[in-house]
């Protein structure tokens, strides 16, 4: 096989892993206000143990999209740079996003206040809305062709990639990474929370086979090849399954399901794309995998360290998950070991006297950050 083929195919499987993995983090974070309930104390007890079901692995699942970019850099570097030159706005939004997400996770078990708990919640939900949007209008686009010249470069503006079909797109991987999220959290928790969440991923897998069967039949019709219906028909597929095993309390299977679905979303998107990488409004100036690839020689190395690095990033997330596989509930929770906001105000801001006793404060709860770190970083 062409090794720009199958750099093609590798590209796709790392995108896979990516929504895959990420999916169920940003429908986490997307569900942190609106699966708690009770009291105040109650309720930030459930947000934490959200937080702490992705804890020890958001950061690794960010990974798969790094080396995705990395990898089109490399083995297409044409397309690497029509694609963030032409969605540099969006792309630009979803770094953003994740930025402030990532910061937010990271600090929000550091300081025990309400109010910076309330505000650290405020960057996860954002920080998790936006990307899953804007993944799915990007690859809509991917799917239905963007404005490019002779030259291979983007003409379009902003609002140009915003079509019916490219937000409708938005709001099936909406819909898709809620569900993911709802039955993630169904198989990581147990109590109340457990329940409602598999409640609440019953009504989104509805929503989610109506947005997405509406999206993939548009896509096969107009944009896509005949074979690709074996994919519209595993999603369809998965997303019943879903629902099935939900109703009848099987969270494994419910997210292997769900999982299926957005692998199946994958090979629809590329097996639409090829063999363009960037397809075109006019089909004359669509970039395909072999006028934007990198030389036989650059994709041989590529090739040989994936084979020799890949199967061990993929053993050792293995073993963080599995580490990590223990059901959690409000029982877990301990109480917070935060510092708190005032001294943390009077170390940065205040005099010399007020600031050393809440130097030595702040050095005496390092210890206490590291247990809320190792508590899933809530």
């Amino acid at each position: 096989m062409d090794l720009t083929v199958v750099w093609f195919v590798l590209i796709a499987v790392l995108w896979t892993g990516y929504l895959v993995l990420e999916g169920f983090d940003f429908g986490v974070g997307m569900l942190l206000s609106i699966l708690p309930r009770g009291d105040k104390e109650h309720r930030e007890k459930e947000r934490r143990v959200l937080i702490n079901t992705i804890g020890p692995v958001w950061d690794g699942n960010e990974v798969w999209l790094l080396t995705a970019g990395g990898a089109t850099f490399a083995a297409f570097p044409e397309w690497y740079a029509t694609l963030f030159s032409g969605f540099y706005l969006p792309l630009l939004l979803i770094l953003v996003a994740l930025i402030v997400r990532g910061v937010a996770f990271e600090y929000r078990g550091k300081i025990s206040d309400p109010q910076w708990a309330r505000r650290c919640d405020v960057a996860i939900q954002v920080g998790s809305w936006v990307p899953a949007v804007l993944w799915g209008v990007a690859f809509a686009n991917l799917v239905r062709g963007v404005q490019l010249d002779a030259d291979h470069q983007f003409v379009g503006g902003f609002f140009s990639l915003l079509s019916p079909f490219a937000l409708l797109g938005g709001l099936v991987t909406l819909s898709l990474f809620l569900l993911h999220g709802a039955v993630f959290v169904a198989l990581k928790t147990d109590g109340d929370i457990r329940h409602r969440a598999r409640q609440h991923a019953g009504v989104l897998g509805v929503v989610a086979l109506v947005l997405a069967g509406g999206w993939a039949v548009w896509a096969q019709v107009a944009y896509s090849v005949p074979w690709t219906w074996l994919a519209v028909l595993a999603a369809a597929g998965g997303l019943v399954g879903t629902l099935v095993a939900n109703a009848r309390g099987r969270e494994g299977r419910a997210f292997a399901l769900s999982a299926l679905t957005i692998v199946a979303a994958v090979v629809l998107i590329f097996g639409s794309m090829y063999p363009d990488v960037m397809p075109a409004t006019d089909p004359a100036n669509s970039l395909t995998v072999h006028n934007a690839s990198s030389t036989d020689y650059t994709l041989t190395v590529m090739t040989w360290v994936a084979v020799v690095l890949t199967p061990l990033v993929i053993g050792y997330q293995a073993w963080t998950y599995w580490v990590f596989r223990r059901r959690l509930s409000t029982h877990d929770i301990p109480a917070p070991a935060g510092l708190s906001l005032k001294k943390v105000r009077e170390a940065a801001f205040g005099g010399a006297s007020s600031g050393g006793a809440a130097g030595r404060e702040l050095g005496a709860g390092d210890g206490s950050g590291g247990s809320a770190r190792g508590d899933g970083r809530a």
